[in-house]
């Protein structure tokens, strides 16, 4: 199967320790950094996603509105440029060990942090990469 991920969520799955908004969107969001632990594909959406599933019964998902798609507009161009290519709706990508390891390190040395700005889980964030991932849940 295949994982669809906005693209800010590229960046959100790297720090993943199992906290979120909700018990539903935690438990949603732990399935899926199991299934792409064990090796499913990323397809890259425009909007909502699987990790934002959960929340789009609320009466005003934040996942609709602007400040996520800017989010997603700037977590493509820096995760593009950490991978060398464009990254669009529509591009699959395979999330292996190697491609982790430098998705992770450009997050942390700040490279790709542009759409983390403004964020609440900014500084949750920030103590995961200092931290060295330890209690991360993607592998």
């Amino acid at each position: 199967m295949t994982v669809r991920l906005r693209a800010h969520h590229l960046l959100c799955l790297l720090t993943y320790v199992g906290k979120g908004y909700s018990p539903a969107f935690t438990a949603n969001y732990d399935l899926i950094a199991g299934r792409l632990g064990r090796g499913e594909d990323i397809l890259v959406v425009s909007g909502p996603d699987d990790i934002c599933a959960p929340l789009l019964d609320e009466a005003e998902p934040h996942c609709l509105r602007e400040s996520a798609a800017e989010r997603d507009r700037l977590a493509a161009r820096d995760v593009g440029s950490l991978v060398g290519r464009p990254i669009r709706p529509g591009d699959r990508l395979d999330l292996d060990a190697p491609m982790l390891a430098s998705m992770r390190q450009g997050f942390a040395s700040g490279l790709t942090r542009q759409a983390c700005q403004g964020c609440e889980w900014n500084g949750l964030c920030s103590a995961v990469a200092g931290e060295g991932y330890q209690h991360v849940l993607l592998r």
